[in-house]
Parts: C-alpha cells; sequence; structure tokens
C-alpha cells in the first residue's frame, strides 16, 4: 500500500504530467483562432457592416496579445487562482456574447460588444502564461522544445475545437460560441491544481530526448490526422457516425501523451528534488557562475567586437577563431592585473541582458518588431476575416479553412522553430533568416487570395498559416538571443503588441474599408436593378433590409495585393537584421573547425 501511495505520489509530482496537462490546457486556449467562424453568425445576428465586425476583431486581438496583468498576477497569485481568474473572464466576456446572440439579453452597443470580446479572450493570456512558466521552470535545459510544442498546441486548437463542434452537428450557428465560453473554462478548472512548477528538476534526464521525440510523433500525427479528417469533410462529406467515430480518434490522439509520465513513474525509479539538488551541474553550465566574473566576461567579450580588426572577419572560419582567441586572451589578461581597464560602455551590446528601456532605442528591436507586425499583422488579417473571404469566394463552409489555417498554424510553429534552430546550431546563422523565407511565402499567399483562382484558398490558407505560425517560434527565440533572457517577459510581451497593431491597420482600416465600399457598391447595383424590376411589375419599390454582403474576389482584391506588398516590406526589414546580427550569431553559436 506504501509503495502504490509512493507511486501515486510520484505521478502527481512529475513534471512531465505538468507538460501533458498544460498541452491539453493549451488545447483549447487559442479560442481567438475560432473568431473567423463566430464571426458570421454575429454580423448576420447583430446586423453589423464589415467595420464593424472588425472592430470586434481588433478588440479580440488586443485581448489576446495585452498579457501584462496575466504575467503579474501569475507572479503574486498561485498559478491556480490566476488560471481561476482566467477562465472565469473566458466564461463571463463569451458568455454573455452568446446571450446576445441568441437574444436572450437585449443586444448591447458595439463597444460594450467590444469590451466584452476583449474580456472573453483576455483569458487566453492566463492560460498561456501559466501553462509557458510552469513547464520553463520545469524544463529549465529544454525550453525550446516546451515552448514551441505548448505555442504549437494552442495554434492547433482552432481545430481541435472545431472538430469537437462538429460532432455536436447542431444547426443552431451560435452553439459555438456557447462552447467557445464554456468548453475551455472547463478544461482549465479541472487541470488549474495540476499545472504548476514542481521543483527541483536542474538535470536533463536520459529519458528527455526520446520523450520529446515521442510528443514531437505525436504533434505531427495529430496535425496529419486534423488535415484528412477535415479535407474529407469537405471534399466527400462524412456522416454523423463517422464525424463522431472521427472526433473519439482525435481525443484518443490528445490522452496519448499521459503514457510518458505513466512510464516515467512505473518504470524509472524517481529522484526527489533533495536528491537532484546534491546532483553536481553539468561543467559547462557551473563555468562562470560568479556574478563578478560572468560580468568580466560578457565586458571582455564584448570588448572582442570593438578591439577586432576588421580584416579578421575576411579570413578563414579557422583562422578568424584562432586570431579572435588570442585577442580575447590578451585582453583577459590585461584586465585580470589590472594593467588595462576595460573601457565603460553605456549600455549592454547585442547578446547580453537588455531592459525594455534599453532595447527600445536600439534599431535591431524595433527592425523585428516592424517585421513582425507586418508579417504577423497580415496573417491575422486573414485569420480573422476567413469566415467573409470564403464565403465571398462561393465556399459555404468557412469552418473548413478556419480549421485548416488552424494545422498549418500549428505546423508553422513547430516546423519554423525546428528549422530555424538548425540554422542557428549548424550554420551560426541569424534565425531571422528563416523568418524572411516564410514571409515570402505569405506574400505569395496573399497574391493567391487577391487573385481568387479555383482552388488558391487551400493553397494560401496553407502558405498564410504556416507563415503566421512561423513567426511566434522565431521571434520570441530571436529576442532572447539578442536581448537576453533577464526581462524576456517585458520584452515579449511588447512584441505581441505587433499583433493587434497590425490587425488594426490591416483588418480594421484597410481590409474592412475595402470590403464595405464594394459590398455597398454591388447592393447600390442590386437596388437599382431590383427597384425597376419592381416598378415594372408592381410600379413600387422593392426594399431590401439585409446587412450589406459582398461576393467575388474583388471584396479582398486590394486588400491582399497591399497585404503582399507589406510582407515584402517585412522580407527585407529581416534581411536588413540578419545583416545587422550575422557577427553576433557567429560569436555566439560558431564552432571551431577541425
Amino acid at each position: 500500500m506504501g509503495t502504490l501511495q509512493g507511486k501515486l505520489r510520484s505521478f502527481l509530482n512529475n513534471r512531465w504530467l505538468v507538460f501533458v496537462a498544460a498541452m491539453w490546457m493549451q488545447s483549447c486556449a487559442g479560442i481567438g483562432y475560432l473568431f473567423g467562424s463566430i464571426s458570421p453568425v454575429i454580423k448576420s445576428s447583430l446586423g453589423y457592416n464589415q467595420r464593424q465586425l472588425a472592430s470586434l476583431g481588433v478588440a479580440k486581438d488586443l485581448g489576446d496579445s495585452v498579457g501584462f496583468l496575466a504575467g503579474t498576477l501569475c507572479e503574486v497569485l498561485p498559478l491556480w487562482a490566476a488560471l481561476l481568474i482566467g477562465a472565469l473572464q473566458n466564461l463571463i466576456g463569451y458568455g454573455w456574447v452568446w446571450l446576445v446572440v441568441v437574444g436572450r439579453v437585449p443586444v448591447l452597443p458595439l463597444w460594450v460588444m467590444c469590451i466584452l470580446i476583449f474580456v472573453g479572450n483576455n483569458g487566453e493570456t492566463y492560460f498561456n502564461t501559466a501553462a509557458l512558466v510552469s513547464c520553463v521552470q520545469n524544463f529549465p535545459k529544454s525550453r525550446g522544445p516546451v515552448v514551441g510544442i505548448l505555442k504549437g498546441f494552442a495554434g492547433l486548437s482552432g481545430a481541435i475545437l472545431t472538430q469537437i463542434y462538429a460532432m455536436i452537428h447542431t444547426p443552431d450557428h451560435a452553439a459555438l460560441i456557447f462552447m467557445v465560453a464554456v468548453g475551455p473554462s472547463m478544461v482549465v478548472i479541472a487541470l488549474m491544481f495540476i499545472i504548476r512548477p514542481v521543483g527541483g528538476h536542474r538535470q536533463m534526464r536520459p529519458s528527455d530526448n526520446s520523450s520529446f521525440v515521442f510528443v514531437y510523433s505525436v504533434c505531427l500525427l495529430l496535425a496529419a490526422y486534423l488535415l484528412g479528417v477535415m479535407l474529407l469533410e469537405d471534399l466527400v462529406g462524412l456522416s454523423e457516425t463517422v464525424t463522431t467515430l472521427c472526433t473519439v480518434v482525435l481525443l484518443i490522439l490528445l490522452l496519448v501523451p499521459i503514457v510518458i509520465p505513466l512510464l516515467l513513474t512505473c518504470c524509472f525509479d524517481d529522484i526527489s528534488p533533495a536528491q537532484e539538488s546534491l546532483l553536481p551541474a553539468p561543467q559547462k553550465e557551473e563555468a562562470g557562475k560568479s556574478g563578478e566574473s560572468t560580468e568580466q566576461q560578457e565586458v571582455i567579450l564584448s570588448e572582442v567586437e570593438d578591439e577586432k580588426p576588421k580584416e579578421v572577419d575576411l579570413l578563414p572560419a579557422l583562422e578568424r577563431q584562432k586570431r579572435i582567441a588570442q585577442l580575447q586572451s590578451r585582453l583577459f589578461q590585461a584586465a585580470a592585473v589590472g594593467a588595462v581597464r576595460v573601457k565603460g560602455r553605456r549600455g549592454p551590446r547585442r547578446g547580453e541582458d537588455f531592459t525594455l528601456i534599453q532595447a527600445l532605442i536600439k534599431a535591431d528591436f524595433w527592425l523585428l518588431f516592424l517585421s513582425l507586425l507586418f508579417g504577423s499583422g497580415s496573417g491575422l488579417t486573414v485569420i480573422d476575416n476567413l469566415g467573409q473571404m470564403s464565403q465571398s469566394l462561393g465556399y459555404s463552409e468557412s469552418h473548413i479553412f478556419v480549421s485548416m489555417i488552424s494545422i498549418w498554424n500549428f505546423l508553422g510553429r513547430i516546423g519554423g522553430g525546428y528549422i530555424s534552430e538548425i540554422v542557428v546550431r549548424e550554420h551560426a546563422y541569424p534565425r531571422v533568416v528563416v523568418l524572411a523565407v516564410t514571409q515570402v511565402l505569405m506574400a505569395v499567399g496573399h497574391f493567391l487570395f487577391a487573385m481568387g483562382w479555383p482552388g488558391t484558398m487551400y493553397i494560401g490558407t496553407l502558405l498564410i498559416g504556416f507563415g503566421y505560425g512561423s513567426h511566434w517560434s522565431i521571434v520570441p527565440a530571436a529576442a532572447s538571443e539578442l536581448f537576453g533572457l533577464k526581462s524576456f517577459g517585458a520584452l515579449y510581451n511588447f512584441l505581441t503588441m505587433a499583433n493587434p497593431a497590425g490587425s488594426l491597420v490591416f483588418s480594421g482600416i484597410i481590409a474592412s474599408g475595402i470590403y464595405d465600399y464594394e459590398a455597398e457598391k454591388q447592393a447600390h447595383m442590386h437596388h437599382s436593378a431590383r427597384s425597376l424590376f419592381g416598378r415594372m411589375l408592381f410600379g413600387a419599390q422593392l426594399h431590401d433590409e439585409e446587412p450589406l454582403k459582398c461576393e467575388g474576389a474583388v471584396c479582398f482584391f486590394l486588400s491582399s495585393l497591399i497585404m503582399s506588398g507589406f510582407c515584402i516590406i517585412a522580407v527585407i526589414l529581416s534581411m536588413i537584421l540578419v545583416y545587422r546580427t550575422k557577427r553576433v550569431y557567429a560569436n555566439l553559436y560558431e564552432k571551431p573547425r577541425a
């Protein structure tokens, strides 16, 4: 009995259980990606035009990106309390929107609806922050895979929730809003006491690599399965029984990762936090642990950048490494004996720890921010308007494309982080070059949306979804490399403001304005034709009180071309940043060749 209790206690305190629970929570945390599915029913029920609907989209993006309060509360409150606050915000915000749409409560002004959407979607920031904080602390040596997987599941959540909604098979389209309000809140409340730092795990375990490979395999299988099911539903059509069976298989795939903490608990001896704290840390990590020596080392390495002759960069890699090592050795020796005092600097250099204020005066930070704004902002505009874009091109079921872009968003986050890590580790080259490549793909995707050719919705959704997702695995990693980890939370939260800023410009002003202009022009033409027909038959004018609706590729032609152009500008900014930071990455990652 004692052994069973010990195993149960070990299972509940297993960091992999926390990670798996965080994946489950993130699987329903990306509620903002369902806005393209719920926006048509909000528009038709409340009689909004496209500009008013875009205002709700901007409020949604602000709620998704303004995470300062969530970050602060996660530091001062237990994580379960912060998760409870997020769940209540999600329930109240989207629950009230559902009551308005179904007519249970009076219709509210647009600005109140924007506040409700903001509050509901802001709950997502609590889910993301708690998941990342707990898992990064539990896996301090595996931050890259942990963050990529968790952000990937958040991007995949739109497709998962859509498939569950398809299983319900209700003709009431407003039921999706109800599910967005209730479903994530129930899951978070059920898991909020599991998701926490469990402490003690300083070391990489031998089982970690195989466990991460298993999780990556499940992720890819899950994405491929969802994509296949969605294509079958769109092209062939599935019966209600088959749809239910497919959803059950989906839920089983989501549960599969639980075998990792089960196997680790049952088949491996557990090391308590007290025992692990006695283990020696890797020599590489312990080198230069004292604050004084580390600080001096950082200063010396920065001085190398100033003292190094320019012709050194033109030498072969091996010779360049020797010359740099000699210069470092001379500077260390001179500083150690006090013969030379390292000259003072006005602030940190790239690769060192920056505060937010220090980063805001650096050109590299604004290049990264503007590249993110143009790239992710244009991608988010497509995500928010995907329902109207598909309807304007004659597709009756917009949820198929919402699900597909969610899947490609997921693969973009996983693939962008993985590919950029290879570029950095194997070639010592700035990872932002991968961002530039994905922004080229996004420019092509926007162009295809503008043309509106048959089948381009599928290709455009792939390119935009993958490119948008890659931004959120590459940019945070690049920011941590260029500006350090000390104030990473503040830096990351500032960078996320590029999302609502881009949505405000691209969706709230450009795309919605052009859409409404084309819809009014089409409505005027239809109204004139129907008025003439009415006078000929009835001697009276027919009235059309339906909300404005645009049909054809012209609805998003100009706005898609504009966003394609902005993606090209983002490519240029990214390549400028690559050029400016090549030397930094060479110093950080380049290894001497034998």
